[in-house]
């Protein structure tokens, strides 16, 4: 684990796709005596920073757990506020998103959101539907259990319906109909605030994943961190079940 605030450039490999579970905003509040909600607030500017830098390295697509669909659990006036957060955001950002080219995709299960939110998330990515540059996923109200579930549903249908056999069904198949099927699978995830578990996110996904965790907590995991952790997957040699000979001889 690095939690260095080294400027070094990024000299290796870089991933086409960074997942990132952005955690901690709560105690960061509670140690400055502020309410839960202010560090979701203070937690946007990291998100900024994270994908300032991330497009810089050319990361191809970066996605942020940003409410799971367990996260209803907490405290009413809590997820409120959040939603709150999340509309105010998606106004004021996205067309910071258009202008630096950054496509915006919202993944998860949008029918428990208020219709307001709803129509605000769709028009969101119709606006940078157009965008070339990185693809940014935000993850709300979602769940990897879920996304594996709906997933399987969607090929249960189709093979009940004939289009589908059923014995036929391959992994590149189930990849397809995950929420993150048009994307590269992730190479490096990332979660900051101490914990060392990847709480139901993109559970298929993250199988061959490089992990990396931070003692950071998410509104202070800015530009210097996010070059830190794009360091280390540098650093990393990836393997996929073969020893590293065999792919330093591939190399």
């Amino acid at each position: 684990m690095i939690n260095s605030t080294d400027n070094k450039a990024v000299t290796g490999t870089v991933p086409r796709h960074v997942a990132i579970i952005m955690d901690g905003n709560n105690r960061w509040a509670r140690k400055r005596f502020l309410p839960g909600v202010a560090g979701h607030k203070a937690g946007v500017d990291a998100v900024r920073a994270v994908i300032e830098v991330c497009a810089k390295e050319g990361v191809e697509v970066l996605t942020l757990f940003a409410f799971s669909s367990e996260n209803w659990a907490r405290p009413q006036e809590e997820v409120g506020a959040l939603m709150e957060l999340f509309l105010f955001a998606l106004h004021r950002e996205v067309r910071k998103l258009r202008d630096n080219d950054i496509r915006l995709n919202i993944i998860g299960d949008r029918s428990r959101f208020d219709p307001v939110l709803q129509r605000a998330m769709a028009d969101a990515e119709a606006l940078t539907s157009g965008c070339q540059g990185m693809q940014l996923l935000i993850a709300a109200n979602y769940g990897g259990q879920w996304d594996i579930t709906q997933a399987a549903r969607s090929l249960a249908r189709d093979a009940a319906a004939g289009m589908l056999d059923a014995e036929a069904i391959s992994v590149e198949d189930m990849e397809a109909r995950l929420c993150t099927g048009d994307f590269p699978l992730p190479d490096l995830c990332i979660r900051t605030g101490g914990e060392r578990r990847i709480s139901n996110f993109l559970l298929w996904q993250l199988a061959y994943a490089e992990l990396y965790f931070s003692d950071l907590f998410w509104p202070d995991f800015k530009h210097d961190a996010m070059r830190a952790a794009l360091a280390d997957f540098a650093c990393r040699q990836r393997r996929f079940g073969k020893t590293s000979e065999q792919v330093a001889a591939e190399s």
